[in-house]
């Protein structure tokens, strides 16, 4: 069987072939191809008999998995954080970290990393399109904001059909009129995608598997949790049955703590902040609309207020629901009121 490790990069490949027989490993092959070039890609990999490849989950990985994925016995995606030992390496090439990759796959010893189905990757690619799209229009908002405070000028109802009305009977010098007829203009162009982006997920909604029509279903019991929440939570969680614990899965949203431990002596750290940003945005959101507007999940904050202050204390409301998000999606069960 041989062994192939995969050092992706945007524009170049790096491969490394190894034979194991007899607990002997050797370098079979070294290979370095363009990535535009993939007819001499296939031909390579056409020509190398039964093999297992490790490639790194980066950005743009999938490409290389669908053109290999019909000749290959099995394709293993290598979770780069956990794969410490290249970045850590003091001698660090692509033929090095290629023949790494090889080497930990023939050992068993490669941290996997999970691959979205189709359906999610495009399910994540509308939901982030429409995070960056609010982000974009929070952005030019303060901007506008900003010229008027200039003039001691801001009023709250500034984004209204009155306010458009009081901002055009301003006296503004000609370069503010003109920067704040930009930034209107910026502003109703991201509008309308926002509303292109919602009409496009409501049509994808429409389309779900069961699974996800009884995912989506359950979420929407929750109070204060509705499309946007829904859909953040899904896209970026999948398959919600890859996760075999609540620790795995707190892991994956980047709530769980951190803690050094030596000599038996441990300290706790903050949390990991690792995963999907987007993800840990919602449920922070989605934590302070409940301890806002139910009374159960208000003392309880309360409570985790007064002994950690507000920050933990939100944190641990946010793994709370993120805990109580897994435990439904798993059995169907839906919201209780009064459980928590």
């Amino acid at each position: 069987m041989n062994f192939v490790g995969v050092d992706l990069h945007k524009k170049t490949i790096s491969v490394c072939v190894i034979s194991q027989a007899d607990n002997s490993r050797e370098v079979k092959a070294r290979r370095r191809f363009d990535c535009a070039d993939e007819d001499r890609i296939i031909d390579f990999f056409e020509d190398l008999g039964p093999f297992q490849v490790a490639v790194e989950a980066t950005a743009s990985y999938e490409w290389f998995v669908q053109l290999i994925e019909p000749f290959a016995d099995r394709v293993v995606l290598a979770h780069p954080k956990k794969l410490r030992v290249i970045a850590e390496s003091t001698k660090k090439t692509d033929k090095l970290d290629a023949q790494i990759l090889a080497e930990f796959l023939a050992l068993g010893m490669i941290p996997e990393s999970w691959r979205p189905t189709p359906r999610v990757r495009e399910h994540r690619t509308l939901v982030r399109l429409r995070y960056y799209t609010k982000k974009r229009i929070t952005s030019v908002k303060n901007k506008l904001r900003r010229v008027l405070a200039d003039y001691n000028a801001d009023v709250r109802e500034l984004f209204t059909q009155r306010g458009r009305q009081y901002l055009a009977g301003l006296e503004l010098t000609d370069a503010d009129r003109f920067h704040c007829k930009l930034l209107q203009q910026e502003l109703d162009q991201h509008a309308k995608r926002l509303t292109q982006v919602d009409k496009k997920l409501a049509r994808f909604a429409k389309h779900a598997p069961v699974a996800e029509r009884e995912a989506r279903r359950v979420l929407n019991t929750i109070p204060n949790v509705a499309q946007v929440t829904t859909d953040v939570v899904l896209s970026e969680i999948g398959d919600v049955r890859r996760f075999g614990s609540q620790r795995k899965a707190t892991a994956y949203a980047g709530l769980a703590p951190g803690i050094r431990e030596s000599a038996g002596r441990a300290k706790h750290l903050g949390i990991t902040r690792e995963g999907s940003h987007l993800l840990r945005w919602a449920l922070v959101q989605t934590a302070w609309r409940m301890v806002n507007r139910t009374r159960r999940w208000g003392s309880l904050y309360d409570r985790l207020k007064k002994r950690c202050g507000t920050k933990k204390a939100i944190v641990a409301i946010a793994r709370r629901l993120w805990c109580m998000m897994v435990s439904m999606l798993k059995s169907g069960q839906e919201y209780r009121y009064g459980a928590t």
